[in-house]
């Protein structure tokens, strides 16, 4: 059963879509504002947002904003629901991280197939990806040394095909941060000082994913 995250300080406006999620067979969380939002997802995750942008606190666009920059929501579906309708309000939703863009009064059926929709192309990403890391798996070498945790592997593979950190956490779902430090754990196991000579000790040894590197 996939899961909606509602916020809006709207009481009435929340029991409404609520219900009508619900009855789609949706399970439905809420929260008024921003940051409760955030606070919630750290903790339990939404298949989906649907969110208004005036609310007290943290307004809809921060919230946006912040979810989108952490590894938990950047590729969850989100869906702006507001009263403003002016083009550059439109506009601004988009680019910074909304999938689509509601101006209320709505029809719900719409919003119910926005939701269902952006749910899919969420399962079509996540499936591609994890493809993408069989793949990966699939070597043509002996394994990796036992000294390497599995975390530390699914690094291995993704810098010896020339990912930079920033992609590796996207790929991975992981911060640029504990990429790196992976990274070090690695160089460390191996003796190695730094990524060229990882590299050049994975084509001495024979290690090669079939997984494409980033743009081909």
């Amino acid at each position: 059963m996939k899961t909606v995250l509602i916020v809006d300080d709207d009481e009435i406006l929340q029991l409404a879509l609520s219900r009508r999620l619900e009855a789609q067979g949706f399970t439905v969380m809420q929260a008024t504002s921003g940051q409760e939002a955030l606070d919630m997802l750290t903790t339990q995750p939404a298949d989906a947002v649907v969110s208004d942008i005036l609310m007290p606190g943290m307004d809809g666009f921060e919230f946006c904003r912040q979810l989108r920059s952490s590894p938990i929501g950047q590729i969850v579906p989100f869906i702006f629901l507001s009263s403003l309708a002016e083009v550059r309000d439109r506009v601004q939703g988009h680019l910074i991280g909304a999938d689509d863009y509601l101006v209320k009064p709505f029809h719900a059926q719409e919003l119910i197939a926005k939701v269902k929709g952006g749910i899919a192309r969420s399962e079509r990403v996540n499936d591609t990806l994890e493809h993408r890391l069989q793949q990966a798996k699939t070597i043509t070498a002996p394994p990796l040394p036992d000294c390497l945790s599995t975390a530390e592997a699914k690094v291995f593979w993704q810098v010896i095909q020339g990912w930079t950190n920033k992609e590796i956490a996207q790929h991975l779902f992981l911060s640029p941060r504990t990429v790196q430090t992976h990274l070090s754990n690695i160089l460390a196991k191996l003796k190695l000082k730094n990524r060229s000579q990882l590299v050049r000790y994975a084509f001495e040894q024979g290690y090669k994913s079939t997984e494409e590197s980033p743009g081909a």
